[in-house]
């Protein structure tokens, strides 16, 4: 059995090399960019008005002749001379020989003529060419997340396809012959199956989509071959049940039969000790206690940083961050512990319904306290390590 720190450090040395694929932009939501991106254009490409008002060749004289007006998207240029003025709206182009443009309130308009009730200063209420990023400037840089405002400024670029990192394709295995699907009746002995949906969840809360179920009972044979057709059909298999050390836990001895690297097995924490982590043919295999409680644990601790590395992602995307506790907290244990937590500006508490098998405290929390091995006490006020959930 290893470590907490040596399970991190094992599965820190095998992570997969990541893909690129290019996409088009309105595919590319909330993936992580593969390289930098440069604007193929000046951003305004052209004088722009700020506000709706009047576009103004300034001279010493608060009238102006009124020569027509230009709206957002209109292409043609007016020529205003010294005294002139043209009516604007937001978002249009301002003409060449205006060089300030007031505001509609700041004005009255007599017949012809545009009367200012105050002076404005030069380049008023102009966007410059190039404001906000001049061509061939970087306009977002390699490892950024496409969030729906990236998306938004690429789009505005013109760009309509982007290199991004190939996010992988995750099967999540579940295992046992007491598992009994949603919407069926629940026989005497079994419970229903969660621990798939609550994962799938889980990856679908962080952004990965490309998922694939699989469900096996407890038989040797149908273990190694399920486990075999998700290796193959995925990039990461999640496998959730069957890792520990009853006649009837196969996961183990199904990886082993068919040649996959075990790369460590049993990890010293609570929740999760049974945890396993495998490679076969570059593909990282987690095997996950049953338990729920246990088997969410390793999921965010273990599984979905890994993910974010694969995807291009901030590899600390679940960095410990620490915090105050709230309260005074007992440690007598032999194992490592994560334990289910609320967090905010004032502090942490750990909550109760601390069991592995236990998901009603894992509704609220959203971090897990983790503290090492041993028989001590915690004080309030102290910082404890926390990883956001």
């Amino acid at each position: 059995m290893i470590s907490v720190q040596e399970a991190m450090n094992i599965l820190n040395k095998h992570i997969p090399t990541s893909k690129s694929v290019e996409l088009p932009l309105d595919s590319a939501l909330n993936y992580y960019l593969a390289e930098d991106v440069y604007s193929p254009m000046h951003m305004p490409p052209f004088r722009q008005s700020i506000m709706d008002g009047y576009a103004l060749n300034l001279h010493n004289s608060l009238a102006y002749l009124l020569k027509g007006e230009i709206k957002a998207g209109d292409g043609h240029q007016v020529e205003l001379k010294s005294g002139e003025a043209v009516k604007i709206f937001t978002g249009a182009a301002v003409p060449d020989s205006a060089n300030s443009v007031i505001q509609i309130e700041k004005t009255i308009l007599e017949g012809g003529s545009v009367l200012l009730k105050e002076m404005p200063p030069l380049d008023n209420n102009i966007r410059k060419i190039g404001q906000q990023i001049k061509q061939n400037e970087i306009a977002l840089p390699k490892g950024t997340i496409l969030n729906p405002a990236a998306i938004g400024f690429l789009a505005g670029l013109g760009v309509s396809s982007v290199l991004v990192f190939q996010k992988p394709r995750v099967g999540i295995m579940v295992t046992g012959n007491e598992l009994t699907k949603i919407g069926n009746p629940l026989e005497y002995g079994k419970v229903y199956e969660s621990n798939a949906i609550m994962i799938n969840s889980a990856l679908n809360n962080a952004h990965f989509n490309d998922i694939t179920t699989y469900q096996v009972t407890d038989d040797f044979s149908k273990t190694k071959e399920c486990i075999k057709k998700a290796i193959e059909e995925n990039d990461i298999l999640v496998i959730s049940g069957g890792i520990s050390v009853g006649e009837y836990d196969f996961v183990k001895r199904a990886l082993e039969e068919i040649k996959a690297e075990i790369l460590f097995y049993k990890v010293n924490q609570k929740p999760g000790k049974p945890l396993l982590l495998a490679k076969i043919d570059g593909k990282l295999i987690f095997a996950l206690p049953g338990n729920p409680g246990a088997s969410l644990t390793c999921y965010y601790v273990y599984v979905q940083p890994i993910l974010y590395t694969i995807s291009g992602g901030d590899s600390n995307r679940n960095k410990v961050i620490h915090k105050g506790i709230t309260h005074n907290f007992v440690v007598n244990n032999t194992r490592s512990q994560f334990l289910k937590a609320i967090f905010d500006d004032s502090g942490v508490s750990i909550l109760g319904h601390q069991e592995s098998s236990m998901l009603r405290s894992y509704a609220v929390a959203n971090g897990l306290v983790y503290v090492m091995e041993g028989d001590y006490e915690i004080n309030e006020g102290s910082s404890v390590k926390v990883y956001p959930i």
